[in-house]
């Protein structure tokens, strides 16, 4: 099974994902190869602590999708020797060919498009630390990412109820999300992400947050004061903290176990 968009997922195997997530997990054998473009140092950290202790032996192939070989050559001469890949790779249409053309499962750690593993992740944390995913009133603040594009994706499998407030250019018709400029509206949660090279516009401020009745803020790291954010997120009462993140280790463990279905 590949997870390279959210909207691969049914509801059922998101639920499955994070139940996974919940219990204690066996170690189960094989090989899994990884490769992240970019910096990615949270992602890093907990992808390869999940490696470990899934007791899975993992092999980096720095720039795995770089090279001018085709997907598909690259796929046919590194199956043989790896039981899932973990690739972060800025050009979704390159790991889709190179999904496409492999038996393993392969795992989007990011690309240009999507956020998948961060945003089950986070979705979960909301989910099992602030309230039922199902009646969680989510706010996303800000120009569309590739983190607000997965959780546009996972509005539309689980039904969820979600603003996203940012300029109108950026209004979209997606189903379970409503856009719009103003706040007119209560939130129980607020994400953010980091902006868009070259965008500007209008940080979240505590005002806003007061304005939707004081909600939980969980800023995408990493968060840039005076960017996407007017204020340092560690003076507000609601920020979800650092401590927030380790919940990527089980929601990864739980993504490679379900992908490989513990081989």
């Amino acid at each position: 099974m590949h997870l390279l968009r959210i909207s691969d997922l049914a509801a059922a195997e998101v639920r499955a994902i994070w139940s996974l997530a919940a219990a204690p997990m066996v170690p189960f054998s094989g090989t899994v190869a990884w490769s992240f473009e970019g910096n990615g140092i949270r992602t890093r950290t907990t992808f390869l602590q999940a490696f470990r202790e899934l007791g899975l032996a993992s092999t980096e192939l720095p720039n795995l999708l770089k090279s001018t070989e085709r997907p598909r050559d690259v796929a046919g001469y590194l199956d043989p020797f790896y039981d899932v890949y973990v690739i972060r790779e800025a050009n979704q249409q390159r790991l889709a060919e190179f999904a496409a053309a492999s038996r393993r499962p392969v795992i989007n750690a990011m690309s240009a498009e999507g956020h998948p593993c961060e945003v089950l992740a986070d979705a979960y944390y909301v989910h099992t630390a602030v309230l039922s995913i199902d009646s969680a009133r989510i706010c996303l603040w800000g120009p569309p990412t590739n983190v607000l594009r997965s959780w546009h994706e996972l509005a539309g499998v689980l039904g969820l109820s979600v603003h996203h407030v940012c300029e109108a250019r950026f209004h979209e018709r997606k189903r379970n999300v409503l856009f719009t400029e103003s706040i007119d509206f209560q939130a129980d949660v607020v994400v953010t992400d980091g902006w868009p090279s070259g965008q500007e516009g209008a940080g979240l401020t505590e005002t806003n947050l007061a304005e939707m009745g004081r909600p939980r803020l969980l800023p995408t790291p990493p968060f840039s004061i005076g960017r996407e954010l007017s204020f340092d997120p560690c003076s507000y009462a609601g920020f979800t903290g650092y401590a927030q993140k380790k919940v990527l280790v089980p929601v990864q463990k739980a993504i490679l176990r379900h992908a490989t279905r513990g081989r």
